[in-house]
């Protein structure tokens, strides 16, 4: 179950912090054209269109991405660290699987719920996979499966509060999973055994269970995350790398015994 507004209650929303009502807004602007771009994505791929259609739509689009190119700034839209006061459905706002910026993801929907009898949190899902994302004839990808996998198994143990690295993920596909058809998705965390996290994760069609998946993620502590971030300087943006050297500097002097206090900043977008 998640709050009023949507985010992680509980031991897992760092205290002292703001609720989610006052966190910066995910960008509706930004949400409303990837919404408008996916369809043209699935007509490109599958739409029964004749070249005349095809070349007008293909000069409409060169000239509007010309424009926003002419308009864009030099720098990157920034990606900040997940932000556990927000759902899970915004843990990942760009990302290619839940991303609602990101006009490749489907996107696929996913929410919290209790665990059974006081056990982790977990992770539930809706999936309805396109035809881009086709692999076999009239069925989903299987990359594109193991890719929704590491991401809401990611989700599962965020909520879980044991967040980590994929280090191995083993999939089984049982069955060939549709496309164009709602799907059912579960993960949650199984354990934790030091820095080393199991997570299972399921996909289903109705009661059938088409793919399931088992997954070994390690803990990777901030400084460790800002050390990942700094050795790839071509991808990362200024925010997200300050972002996580706050948190490696506010581990670091919490380790020591010190209070840290942020003062009254606005928290990470």
């Amino acid at each position: 179950m998640t709050d009023a507004d949507g985010a992680v209650p509980g031991p897992l929303a760092p205290s002292g912090l703001r609720r989610s009502a006052d966190l910066p807004r995910i960008s509706q602007t930004r949400t409303r054209l990837a919404e408008a771009l996916r369809p043209l994505h699935t007509l490109t791929v599958s739409g029964e269109l004749d070249d005349e259609a095809l070349t007008e739509a293909a000069v409409a689009i060169e000239a509007v991405s010309a424009r926003l190119a002419a308009r864009a700034g030099p720098g990157k839209y920034p990606r900040m660290p997940p932000d556990m006061r927000r759902p899970p459905q915004h843990f990942f706002p760009c990302s290619p699987i839940t991303g609602v910026l990101n006009p490749i993801a489907p996107p696929v929907k996913v929410w919290m719920i209790d665990g059974v009898d006081g056990s982790y949190r977990e992770i539930r899902g809706e999936a309805h996979f396109d035809y881009p994302y086709e692999g076999p004839p009239t069925c989903v990808h299987g990359g594109v499966i193991a890719e929704t996998f590491d991401e809401i198994m990611g989700a599962a143990n965020m909520v879980a509060g044991n967040p980590g690295m994929t280090g191995t993920l083993t999939i089984r596909y049982r069955k060939p999973t549709p496309l164009r058809t709602d799907l059912r998705i579960e993960a949650r965390c199984v354990g934790r055994e030091g820095r080393k996290v199991r997570t299972w994760g399921g996909i289903f069609h109705g009661d059938l269970l088409t793919a399931e998946a088992e997954g070994i993620f390690i803990m990777v502590n901030p400084a460790g995350m800002l050390a990942i971030a700094e050795s790839n300087p071509n991808s990362s943006d200024p925010g997200m790398v300050e972002a996580i050297r706050a948190e490696a500097i506010n581990v670091a002097l919490s380790m020591a015994g010190e209070v840290v206090d942020d003062g009254p900043g606005e928290p990470p977008a």
